[in-house]
């Protein structure tokens, strides 16, 4: 079973994703955008650098009203970002074969704290969405399974880091394999479409002399 795991299973769910995530910026990108017929009163370019600049920070205006949502999204994101990136057993895998180089990974302390960080970003979010009324309203199955499978392949590589049984590795990257196969075709893709969408909206702003 291993072996179908590291091997056939993991090209199977590389290859999805890979194809889904590009299928999906393409059909994205070839919608193309209505002309926009008023006269220029600024630059889009300009517009969409600073509006997706801008939105990786909240709004003053939003602040005291989403202060619970917008913390415990730092917390999930740049943890996550943080173990992606500089967990060591990622940094070795990104060496060995992906970009043939690599970078200094975080000590085991900074670990534990990015994974502690994330984990609470995430259950705190998910919490969020089941018990408030309005997002639980709004929350679909779809990010259910986003946040399960979030959990699973985040706790699985913490477990697999201790090495106290072999196996763990080996459900650890079933865990990856079954989010990267059921990633583009999820809300997870705003990780690739935000930039898109927020770079839309700032160009057709800055075109107008608006800052979005």
């Amino acid at each position: 079973m291993s072996d179908f795991i590291l091997g056939p299973f993991w090209n199977f769910a590389v290859i999805v994703f890979t194809a889904g995530v590009v299928g999906r910026i393409a059909m994205i990108l070839m919608c193309g955008l209505s002309k926009d017929l008023a006269a220029a009163r600024g630059s889009s370019v300009t517009g969409a650098v600073g509006t997706v600049a801008r939105r990786f920070f909240p709004r003053k205006e939003t602040v005291k009203s989403n202060r619970f949502h917008i913390i415990a999204g730092y917390m999930f994101h740049i943890g996550l970002l943080a173990l992606l990136f500089f967990a060591a057993p990622h940094v070795q895998f990104l060496k060995n074969h992906l970009l043939g180089f690599g970078w200094p990974a975080m000590p085991h302390w900074a670990f534990i704290l990015s994974a502690e960080i994330a984990f609470a970003g995430l259950i705190l979010l998910w919490l969020r969405r089941v018990m408030h009324p309005v997002t639980r309203l709004l929350t679909r199955l779809d990010d259910h399974l986003a946040a399960w499978l979030t959990f699973f392949a985040m706790v699985t590589g913490c477990l697999a880091l201790f090495e106290s049984f072999a196996g763990l590795r080996v459900l650890h990257i079933l865990g990856v394999e079954l989010l990267m196969i059921y990633f583009p075709f999820s809300n997870l893709m705003h990780a690739f479409t935000f930039f898109l969408s927020r770079g839309t909206t700032g160009a057709r702003a800055g075109r107008h002399g608006v800052k979005a």
